[in-house]
């Protein structure tokens, strides 16, 4: 039977995957590329990676309270996510309006503070204190995410677990967790796993 997990692979493959000659925003050359955006924006692909993002969470990390990232790359991760919970909650009886039921909330970190208004870089959720799970689509060397967990631990929450969308498995790991200090990092997919599924659609037309 095929999984949400297997569906949402199969999108990616895809919508976001290409091979070529290519050079990363690191500077990296790269005989393929990836935008999950093609696919997280997608109507089916941001459905699926919400759910996805959350069945983890749910199972990882019961006692977070917000999913959050860097813009522009985790936005899409972020609503989706925050979006799946609540229709968990619809399912389990739960009110979502209701005040009292659990619901996991979503932010978004700028990249630089903004100069007008509050002048907040975090915008969305911001407890102190509160566990929270930073998201990204793809990593590679992981500057994004690591950008995005020190805005939150600046800001006074207590980051809890590292999800990304694809693992491009070139060095990113090692520097979120190095910048995650303890917190688990996961990945669920990486760019072999894309890469083959790309191919085994293109072979099966």
């Amino acid at each position: 039977m095929t999984t949400q997990r297997d569906t949402l692979l199969n999108l990616i493959a895809t919508h976001s995957f290409k091979l070529g000659d290519f050079t990363l925003a690191s500077g990296q050359k790269s005989d393929y590329y990836i935008d999950c955006r093609t696919t997280t924006l997608h109507a089916e692909g941001g459905r699926l990676s919400g759910l996805v993002f959350y069945d983890l969470i749910r199972e990882r990390f019961p006692q977070a309270e917000a999913v959050g990232g860097l813009t522009m790359g985790a936005d899409p991760l972020v609503s989706n996510t925050a979006s799946a919970s609540a229709w968990h909650a619809l399912q389990q009886g739960q009110d979502p309006a209701n005040l009292a039921t659990k619901l996991m909330q979503g932010f978004l970190v700028r990249k630089a503070e903004k100069n007008h208004g509050t002048g907040r870089r975090i915008e969305g959720f911001l407890k102190q204190g509160a566990q929270v799970i930073i998201v990204d689509d793809v990593c590679t060397t992981g500057g994004s995410t690591i950008t995005a967990i020190e805005a939150a631990r600046e800001s006074g929450m207590n980051v809890a677990g590292v999800l990304c969308l694809v693992d491009r498995e070139q060095g990113g790991r090692a520097n979120i967790e190095a910048a995650a200090a303890g917190a688990p990092f996961i990945s669920v997919f990486t760019a072999t796993d894309v890469r083959a599924a790309h191919i085994a659609l293109k072979n099966a037309r």
